[in-house]
């Protein structure tokens, strides 16, 4: 651990401080550059932008730039370190966009005094981007926060933290569900979390079939329930009309085990209490809510995903959120909407099941890859992924018409 804090923090400072930064891509060398660059040429796209403000994505950055923000009370398992102790994270995030969809991003920290203020600050700026990702705000003013923003604002607003990580989630849990044998509207679901991550988790299962009424969540308090009186608007959406109150309670004949909590919050013995063929997902990083080989030992039918890339089936949001702004950035989407999100679902699913290329297994270290028990979803390098989910996303904002513009019909083909 001490190496690879130092490598770390090594990885950080060179060659140059930091993660990102800015670079020309128009010529800038000659005085009839600078002529056109500035003063006085650029008074011209600032007349054109004047009479219709679309033409921003046409003279400037603004359709391939995105404003990565934060607050940094809830830095990824880290917990409420202020913005500027964000700003590594964030800068990462920014690094993520580049590497993984040619998006430009950049990376604010924002100090507030009240949720209205930071509210107001980022709709204040939004104009100058074509999209904001928001990332690491605690809940539930992050939900306050996004359902404001996207109100308020004309470009798409989204909260990784709960989107992405439930767009993954979902599209994992859908094929662990077809090997398994089981159909996603019986299956009876116990969610060990009740922050951003784990609502939007069994939200968007919601929109892939999953029943309501099947999910059990659970708080540090055990099993949120109809009688209780401590839960907050959130919560309550999932509040079940049960007796069961106790996480043992709760997996008790359970098909599936969704983890955004914790480590070590699921035992061996808890995990024999499942029904046939169980699906567990321990997403808690760095550790989770149960080691695989504690899981595999209490049984043998079980499917299991982490978050970590040491084991099989990783849920890593980067399997989604740079080619969900990708779809939406091109087909200037004014939102990202359910049905963007499930379309983002599918076409990541879908392409776990296809011949992996050998340059994705090169890049994971193996020799094979098949559909399986391990390996349901895709790998972050796989090069399909941005053409596949872009082209999904894209299309279905054309058709739920937030879309602002036409798209090629050979667009990402």
């Amino acid at each position: 651990m001490s190496d690879l804090r130092q490598q770390a923090l090594d990885y950080h400072a060179n060659p140059k401080p930091g993660k990102i930064a800015i670079q020309l891509t128009t010529s800038a060398e000659t005085a009839d550059d600078l002529s056109l660059a500035y003063s006085p040429g650029v008074a011209e796209p600032v007349r054109e932008i004047a009479a219709n403000p679309d033409d921003a994505y046409k003279y400037t950055a603004k359709g391939n730039l995105v404003a990565v923000i934060t607050n940094g009370t809830a830095i990824l398992g880290l917990g409420n370190l202020g913005p500027l102790a964000s700003k590594p994270v964030m800068e990462g995030k920014a690094l993520l966009f580049k590497r993984f969809a040619d998006i430009d991003s950049i990376d604010i920290e924002v100090k507030h005094r009240t949720t209205e203020e930071f509210i107001d600050t980022v709709a204040n700026i939004a104009d100058t981007f074509g999209g904001i990702n928001l990332e690491d705000i605690k809940a539930p003013e992050c939900f306050e926060i996004e359902k404001a923003l996207i109100a308020r604002c004309k470009i798409p607003v989204f909260h990784d933290d709960q989107h992405g990580t439930a767009i993954v989630t979902a599209a994992g849990m859908i094929n662990a569900l077809d090997i398994q044998g089981k159909d996603i509207a019986e299956a009876v679901i116990v969610c060990m979390g009740a922050g951003a991550a784990a609502i939007a988790c069994m939200e968007l299962l919601i929109s892939c079939g999953a029943q309501r009424e099947k999910i059990y969540m659970l708080d540090r308090k055990g099993v949120i329930h109809t009688r209780r009186d401590d839960i907050n608007e959130y919560k309550q959406r999932f509040a079940n009309n049960t007796d069961k109150r106790t996480l043992q309670d709760a997996i008790n004949g359970a098909d599936v085990f969704v983890g955004v909590s914790g480590p070590n919050v699921l035992s061996a013995e808890d995990v024999k209490l499942m029904a046939d063929n169980p699906i567990i997902f321990a997403c808690s990083n760095p550790d989770p809510e149960i080691k695989p080989e504690l899981a595999h030992g209490a049984r043998q039918d079980l499917i299991m995903a982490t978050g970590r890339s040491d084991y099989p089936n990783q849920v890593n949001n980067v399997l989604c959120f740079p080619f969900i702004f990708r779809g939406a950035l091109d087909a200037r989407a004014s939102v990202i909407n359910e049905a963007m999100k499930v379309a983002a679902v599918h076409a990541i699913r879908e392409i776990a099941k296809e011949e992996v290329p050998q340059s994705v297994l090169a890049a994971s270290g193996t020799t094979s890859l098949v559909f399986g028990k391990e390996y349901i979803i895709p790998k972050p390098m796989d090069p399909r992924l941005l053409p596949r989910v872009a082209r999904a996303v894209a299309l279905a904002a054309v058709e739920t018409g937030v879309s602002r513009i036409e798209l090629p019909e050979n667009y990402m083909l």
